[in-house]
């Protein structure tokens, strides 16, 4: 990979040698959270019209054996023609340390881009950053947005393993690992709130949902999936369906971890501290709109 240094960019061409990076230990597994995931697609929409994908940085950590977590990503410029690929190193390393000052300990665990289209360019671009992951590999998650017609929206991680008795930068395969969307309990109401507003663009813009109004959705899509669940195990009795083991062992799992958690008094204890807050909540909003009032009454 030849390096210009009187530029900021890294100019990959398909003729070049380059640096083959040694594979260290692959990762098992990589979970993407959506502050990432957002991320990415804020950089694709802002994307220029000549740009059929766009690349960038993915942040993150590594277990001891070996999961990956991406909590974070940022763009980096790059522009490819049919020559050649190029990348803005300074700017991803000045953007990385400014980053590894606010998050110390997120490192740099691979790169991103859209579509699925893996190519030469894919391969001279997974070696530039096995150079910043080393001496781990470098994970690549390719991200369909669904914007082009016929193109169905998903996430995929891979890594790269050089090919040949002697190897090549544009040599590589790239060989699928599990990827999957992580989400915590606190984003859970924003995410919601997307999908709804997603699903429905013609309603009205929505809004913010209280903590009652997640417990009935919540409640509502138990009993939606009790219901399944029922009308599944009636066909099995019946002899409609043939049953399969790996779902009633899948089944017993999750009944026998309800039911424990249900006799721990963990369900009650969660009801009754969202009860109690929103008790707190209606009655401070009481008493804001009664000083608010007692503000406009003149003294006589």
């Amino acid at each position: 990979m030849p390096l210009n240094a009187a530029s900021s960019a890294v100019y990959i061409q398909n003729t070049a040698p380059g640096f083959i990076s040694t594979p260290g230990r692959a990762p098992t597994s990589v979970t993407v959270h959506p502050v990432a995931l957002f991320s990415i697609l804020d950089h694709y929409l802002r994307r220029t019209d000549t740009q059929e994908r766009v690349i960038g940085t993915l942040l993150g950590t590594r277990s001891d054996n070996g999961e990956i977590e991406v909590r974070s990503a940022f763009a980096v410029l790059h522009s490819e023609t049919e020559e050649q690929v190029a990348v803005d190193m300074e700017y991803h390393r000045t953007m990385y340390e400014l980053h590894h000052k606010v998050n110390p300990k997120e490192v740099i665990v691979g790169w991103y881009s859209t579509g699925s289209n893996l190519n030469t360019y894919s391969a001279l671009i997974q070696n530039f950053y096995s150079q910043e992951t080393a001496p781990h590999q470098a994970v690549h998650l390719a991200v369909n947005t669904g914007a082009q017609e016929g193109e169905q929206t998903g996430v995929k991680a891979f890594v790269g393993s050089p090919v040949g008795v002697f190897p090549k930068p544009e040599n590589c395969v790239f060989v699928p690992i599990p990827c999957a969307l992580r989400f915590n309990d606190s984003e859970r109401n924003g995410l919601d709130l997307l999908t709804t507003t997603a699903s429905a663009p013609n309603t009205s813009v929505s809004h913010p949902v209280n903590d009652l109004e997640v417990l009935e959705r919540s409640l509502k899509s138990v009993s939606e999936m009790l219901d399944r669940v029922l009308s599944y195990v009636q066909s099995v009795l019946s002899g409609e369906v043939k049953g399969d083991a790996a779902v009633g062992r899948y089944l017993m799992d999750t009944l026998g971890s309800t039911t424990e958690d249900l006799e721990k008094g963990g369900f009650n204890s969660a009801l009754q501290d969202t009860l109690m807050v929103s008790y707190l909540a209606s009655l401070v909003r009481s008493q804001a709109e009664v000083s608010a009032r007692l503000a406009l009454v003149t003294p006589v």
